[in-house]
């Protein structure tokens, strides 16, 4: 089962994608996290990254269309893909269509984690305590939460038209929204 996570930053996507794992025996693709990791590595594709989340932008499609091409042709992953904040725009959207189809793979749900700027806040100056993430200054974040908005609008679009997608208040407890995921699961 392949599966996508929208939401603006701090929706909560990585937390119910963790679950989502452990229960599905799934593959988290969180482009975050590679993202996180060229940065890490301190690679050029690291540096140019740094520099477009610090200015609140998203990363160039190229870097991480590729990133994502890597993991789906992966024959390990295949049919367990979790995709955490992937597509994120209209482009990133079809061209997972395009490598799904390639590798015989399809898109089986789709959940829009909705979640207004003011919980937003909130779990950002909470998670930046917590887990003491250097992306998480508020101002970035308000700056990648407009972007997202704006810029994920046309891929919420494109994919609100199948039978498989399904929005989800994103302001509830995560365990009201794990719930809510369940229910569609049929596992």
């Amino acid at each position: 089962m392949n599966l996508i996570l929208f939401g603006p930053p701090g929706a909560g996507k990585g937390t119910q994608a963790k679950y989502l794992v452990k229960k599905l025996n799934g593959i988290q693709i969180s482009t975050g996290d590679m993202l996180r990791d060229e940065i890490k590595k301190d690679s050029d594709i690291g540096k140019k990254i740094i520099n477009d989340m610090n200015d609140g932008k998203f990363v160039n499609d190229e870097i991480v269309n590729k990133l994502i091409e890597n993991a789906i042709f992966d024959k390990t992953k295949k049919n367990r893909l979790i995709f955490d904040g992937y597509p994120r725009s209209l482009s990133q959207a079809k061209n997972l269509d395009f490598l799904l189809n390639s590798s015989n793979q399809k898109i089986d749900l789709i959940f829009f984690l909705n979640v207004n700027k003011k919980t937003i806040i909130k779990r950002i100056e909470k998670r930046k305590i917590i887990e003491k993430r250097t992306d998480d200054d508020l101002e970035t974040i308000l700056k990648r939460y407009d972007t997202y908005m704006e810029t994920t609008k046309p891929v919420l679009d494109f994919y609100s038209k199948n039978s498989n997608f399904h929005v989800i208040d994103g302001s509830l407890e995560i365990k009201e929204i794990t719930m809510k995921i369940d229910s569609f699961l049929n596992v």
